[in-house]
């Protein structure tokens, strides 16, 4: 039997059970059906690793149940940035890391083949060239090293400006340890900080949505998709039934929910000739696929939908127009006018008419009424009618209230 490795080979298989124990949680050993009960122990193994100081394990008659439990506005940094940072590595990954990145800490500028003969006179390390250069190579694709050309010779070196010159301004580090609770690639700030020994003493985010860093990969890859305005191939699985679907897309613009900080993929599909968003935490992979010859052209009106979105959802029953609902709410004057201003402030455009005293209507069109329906139900005892082009969704606001009123008996 193999032993258990903290570090990971797959990205995407740690981040589904982080968020399968973060968001979801309290599942025993055997409600995870997907993988093996041994992979269910290797993973929970490197949670427990990762974030001891916030595992929670409740014991019931079928087992433990593991989740994690974090407050957000108590925390210097994201705990779940942990999880960015172990990944698998041979021994002469680790050993060339350290070694490489000290030896041209002078700002030297050397050859492959020089860093391999120094690495033998200086270090006693000896290593095989072409070993060397794709390490060399791979370090320039992320950054770590400069790669550039002395006449015909290729030669590697290291910028350390930029860590000088952070250093030197304190101002800038306050700016990466604000950066780091920011919600989006906030990852990159912490790396930074940790590598010059800087930590957040100053700030606090009340509302943190720290599960979010686990999609940063592949908001990367959609970012850099839209730069080069380019089609992409997405593989989704399903956050209902979890099957797995793809589609190929035009990625125009990033959703982020106040609220919630759940982020999505705004898409213009062309089979269906129409624009689709998609939740990142259920897209798994992002490809790359050809020029899109009508980018601006598909921003342009995705700009002048916009203002008909409640939500993200692009698509009542009725595809083929906008869907109207009317709202007559009782709202005594002059008690009550903070009613009339919710309805003026979280209405989202919509207009809003006194019909006489102490009624007011709120009507909007959207391509959605669904979406509104969580927000309408808040004016429970104060709504007089409801009206909406889509039936279906004036007969689903019926229904529940009736079965509201079943449930308490009224």
């Amino acid at each position: 039997m193999s032993d258990f490795q903290e570090l990971v080979k797959s990205f995407p298989k740690t981040r589904e059970y982080v968020r399968d124990f973060f968001v979801y949680g309290f599942k025993t050993r055997d409600e995870f059906k997907d993988k093996s009960p041994r992979t269910y122990d290797n993973e929970r193994r490197r949670l427990e690793s990762w974030l001891g100081d916030y595992v929670r394990k409740d014991y019931v008659s079928s087992g433990s149940n593991i989740s994690l439990a974090i407050d957000s506005n108590l925390l210097d940094t994201n705990p779940l940035f942990r999880v960015w940072k172990t990944k698998s590595f041979t021994d002469n990954d680790i050993v060339l890391h350290f070694l490489i990145l000290d030896l041209l800490q002078d700002g030297a500028e050397l050859t492959v083949e020089e860093i391999t003969g120094r690495l033998l006179e200086e270090y006693e390390a000896l290593f095989d060239i072409q070993t060397v250069r794709r390490k060399c190579n791979a370090y320039e694709k992320e950054g770590l090293l400069n790669k550039s050309k002395s006449g015909k010779t290729v030669v590697f070196s290291i910028d350390n400006s930029l860590a000088l010159w952070i250093k030197s301004n304190e101002g800038v580090l306050d700016a990466l340890a604000f950066y780091q609770m920011a919600g989006i690639f906030g990852i990159v700030g912490n790396h930074l900080s940790e590598q010059l020994d800087y930590y957040n003493r100053t700030f606090r985010v009340k509302h943190s949505f720290c599960v979010h860093t686990l999609e940063e990969e592949i908001l990367l890859d959609l970012l850099a998709a839209m730069n080069q305005k380019i089609d992409v191939h997405l593989e989704i699985k399903s956050s209902k039934n979890g099957t797995l679907n793809t589609a190929d897309c035009t990625p125009l613009q990033i959703f982020i929910s106040t609220r919630s900080g759940r982020r999505f993929l705004c898409g213009y599909v062309k089979k269906g000739k129409r624009f689709t968003c998609y939740r990142l935490d259920t897209i798994k992979t992002v490809v790359p696929l050809d020029q899109s010859n009508e980018y601006e052209e598909l921003l342009a009106r995705l700009d002048r939908n916009r203002c008909y979105l409640w939500g993200v959802s692009f698509q009542g029953n009725d595809r083929s127009r906008l869907n109207r609902l009317t709202m007559t709410i009782q709202a005594l004057e002059p008690s009550e006018q903070y009613i009339v201003e919710r309805l003026k402030c979280e209405g989202r455009g919509g207009t809003v008419t006194r019909i006489e005293r102490n009624v007011y209507q709120y009507e909007i069109e959207v391509f959605d009424c669904n979406e509104i329906l969580p927000w309408i139900r808040t004016f429970t005892g104060r709504i007089l009618s409801l009206k909406c082009t889509d039936k279906s969704v004036e007969q689903r606001f019926y229904r529940d209230l009736q079965t509201m009123y079943q449930m308490y008996q009224i």
